[in-house]
């Protein structure tokens, strides 16, 4: 009798033990991806023109100094286009974000997209209007 009553305690307190590690942290913003390494964000008004902002954070004790590109990714219920570049930022303080100006209709959804210095390709989230 004690054994089994052992036994089912041990398995409930894993059971509690994997909610908590397997709980979320915090949702991830829209217009946002989690990488194993950072965040990755797009921001900017969509539905007309406008300035938007692609912004790499990294994880605190990464190394900096690396230089990444940045861009965006369009969609609309017809195609999903090839990916675009705002330029090459370095990683500075934890930070690499650049800024352009899109002209984006109601319909579409965009994402941001980053190219590490591997050429690894990395996204956020589609965001639409």
């Amino acid at each position: 009798m004690r054994r089994a009553t052992a036994v089912r305690l041990i398995g409930a307190g894993l059971a509690v033990g994997a909610a908590f590690v397997l709980a979320p942290v915090g949702m991830t913003p829209k217009g946002c991806g989690d990488l194993s390494n950072g965040r990755l964000c797009i921001d900017g008004p969509i539905g007309g023109a406008g300035a938007f902002t692609i912004r790499y954070l990294r994880r605190p004790g990464d190394p900096g100094g690396a230089e990444v590109r940045l861009g965006y990714q369009r969609k609309d219920n017809r195609i999903t286009a090839f990916p675009d570049w705002f330029g090459t930022a370095r990683i500075h303080h934890g930070t690499a974000q650049l800024t352009g100006t899109l002209d984006t209709a109601p319909g579409e959804c965009i994402r941001g997209v980053l190219l590490d210095a591997h050429e690894r390709p990395y996204v956020t989230r589609w965001k639409c209007a």
